[in-house]
């Protein structure tokens, strides 16, 4: 997994609320075992229009040419609620996002975006509304997040403080998925191997 370190990116506005995973990348892409593809279904519902991948809706923010690229999504409450898929970051990331500002997350999806390296930016309401204004009134409006620092710096200069719990920062710093994280202590594994099959030997 790639380490986060400093990200800064074009940003885009998407401030509906109780954005599920069903909305972020529909069942109908959940068969394939890859990422290849999945920034086609990001949004799927909401991009096209009937339901058509060649038919792009106009009117969604993603498809407007002044967020072509962009890399930071600034969302509503409660993003990521619904069921749970490893898909719903897997989308996000094939598509170009990099972060998710939101001021909560659903745990599920907190937890699976952090495991494949797409940070998920907690803060407070007063500001998510401040950075959607912003972003909606400038064009080209981009924001850096500094992981170590736990801010972002926006590019009309305004600076601001986000949460993540430390052992999400560090997984995150470090590009560490589970198995990562483990065989950081593989020397350990293997002594308490060694030990049990010393002391219990009919286990085998």
């Amino acid at each position: 997994m790639e380490p986060f370190d400093v990200h800064t990116g074009l940003a885009a506005p998407l401030a509906r609320i109780n954005i599920d995973t069903d909305q972020i990348i529909p069942k109908q892409y959940l068969t394939r075992v890859g990422r290849d593809g999945l920034d086609t279904g990001l949004f799927h519902d909401w991009r096209y229009l009937d339901g058509d991948a060649t038919r792009p809706d106009p009117g969604f923010v993603l498809n407007l040419p002044r967020y072509r690229g962009a890399s930071v999504l600034v969302a509503g409450d409660n993003f990521g609620c619904g069921s749970s898929r490893e898909h719903a970051p897997w989308a996000l990331m094939s598509y170009g996002f990099r972060c998710v500002i939101s001021t909560s997350f659903a745990d599920i999806f907190f937890n699976n975006s952090i495991k494949n390296g797409l940070l998920p930016a907690v803060v407070e309401p007063a500001l998510l509304a401040r950075l959607v204004d912003e972003i909606e009134a400038t064009p080209g409006f981009a924001i850096t997040t500094d992981l170590a620092a736990s801010t972002l710096r926006t590019s009309a200069g305004s600076r601001f403080g986000f949460t993540i719990p430390e052992h999400a920062r560090h997984a995150l710093a470090e590009g560490l998925d589970d198995i990562e994280t483990t065989l950081q202590h593989a020397r350990a594994i293997t002594a308490f191997e060694a030990r049990s099959r010393d002391r219990f030997p009919w286990l085998g």
